[in-house]
């Protein structure tokens, strides 16, 4: 060995004894990847988890983040993305090409619907959307160029649970019929689901992403996604992609969503029953018309969540009075004390916002009044019911 220090520190000779565990699976940082020998540099497959090539590719961190998180989700084959909304595009630059067709439902998350009208549209990918609520349009909205319908359970910000079943049937009856030996994918997000409100390969999804920064992470304070499926080589087609993308996560954010993944069971189930309870003593305020969440009867798609799906999430939107100007909502909002003004769901504090529903949807929208969405947290149920029962104080002034 050499006599330089510096040397001597990169290539020390030591190696802690095997056998250490502990209850937190171990970070492992890396660009550079070692190998042993130059057949092992040739010869090691870091597609199928059996090898390590480089740190983009997958560590022993990142490897066991994706297999418990297919665990969740009932899938085969994850991979990691840098937020939801990469997990959900990587899906879409994986599996269309120039000429072909995607369908969105209209209530679909927001920024999804942007890449389409924007990076897709560039690249001669065209999409529509359907009425998630009525697989019949879905039916009719399917064409030869057909490539991937994406699902979502429920709506984002409105929160209608569609009939999932019925939708992956209407593509699979497409798919039976079609003349072109290319089947239509179906692609779900679910990150309201979180693979404990429902199953989503069992009411026949092919793809399923998240995006981790909700309730796997639980703590507001990291950016990640996956995408899972249960077919082999549906996953290494989009696996593909995302490396010649050079999409990859790093070692601490995993970490952090490993940390988060214990607890992620105790925290749905809890924020879904504090959530059921504003929703229904929301309901009775005055001022509010409608509350839409799908354990409510009166919310749209009750009956399929109830026959899907077993628990609720955090999520719930109001739906004013068309004669309480936005102002006066918006008033409501700055008072809360509470549930904070911000985006992202499922941390451990409240949040709400107000959303120009007119504005986000091609269909007509049902409602006149405006529409506040809340998130619910960690906090008391008793405390948020104050604090939105002080707020509301604006809306009658």
């Amino acid at each position: 060995m050499s006599d330089d220090l510096s040397t001597r520190l990169i290539h020390h000779p030591y190696k802690p004894p095997e056998g250490f565990d502990a209850v937190a699976p171990g970070v492992h940082k890396a660009s550079t990847v070692l190998f042993p020998n130059v057949q092992a540099l040739r010869t090691y497959d870091w597609k199928d988890k059996t090898g390590y090539t480089y740190g983009l590719h997958g560590t022993p961190t990142t490897f066991t983040l994706e297999e418990r998180l297919a665990t969740i989700e009932g899938g085969a084959h994850c991979m990691l993305a840098p937020s939801g909304l990469a997990a959900m595009t990587l899906v879409d630059m994986a599996l269309l090409r120039s000429g072909d067709e995607l369908l969105i439902p209209d209530n679909a998350y927001g920024p999804g619907k942007v890449f389409a009208g924007a990076e897709l549209a560039a690249w001669g990918i065209t999409h529509r959307y359907y009425d998630a609520m009525d697989p019949d349009d879905l039916e009719r909205q399917i064409t030869p160029a057909t490539r991937v319908v994406w699902l979502e359970a429920p709506g984002s910000i409105t929160l209608e649970f569609p009939d999932l079943p019925a939708l992956v049937k209407r593509v699979q009856q497409a798919n039976a019929t079609r003349e072109s030996t290319q089947a239509i994918v179906t692609a779900i997000d679910n990150t309201w689901g979180a693979g404990i409100a429902f199953n989503a390969f069992d009411l026949g999804a092919d793809v399923s992403i998240q995006a981790l920064t909700k309730y796997p992470s639980g703590g507001a304070d990291v950016l990640m996604g996956s995408v899972i499926t249960r077919d082999l080589a549906l996953h290494r087609k989009m696996l593909l992609t995302r490396m010649r993308l050079g999409l990859g996560v790093g070692a601490n954010d995993a970490e952090l969503v490993l940390r988060g993944l214990p607890s992620m069971a105790l925290r749905y189930h809890a924020q879904d029953a504090t959530t059921r309870d504003l929703a229904t003593w929301m309901e009775q305020q005055p001022g509010v018309v409608k509350v839409l969440h799908p354990a409510l009867a009166g919310s749209p798609g009750h009956e399929a969540w109830r026959r899907d799906a077993t628990a609720a999430a955090c999520l719930f939107s109001a739906v004013f009075d068309p004669d309480i100007p936005q102002a006066r909502i918006d008033a409501f909002c700055d008072r809360l004390r509470l549930f904070r003004l911000g985006w992202s769901w499922a941390g451990p504090i409240s949040l709400c916002a107000p959303y120009d529903m007119a504005a986000s949807r091609t269909r007509p929208w049902p409602h006149a009044g405006g529409l506040v969405r809340f998130a619910v947290g960690l906090e008391s149920v008793h405390d948020l019911r104050a604090d939105l029962t002080q707020a509301l104080e604006v809306l009658q002034a």
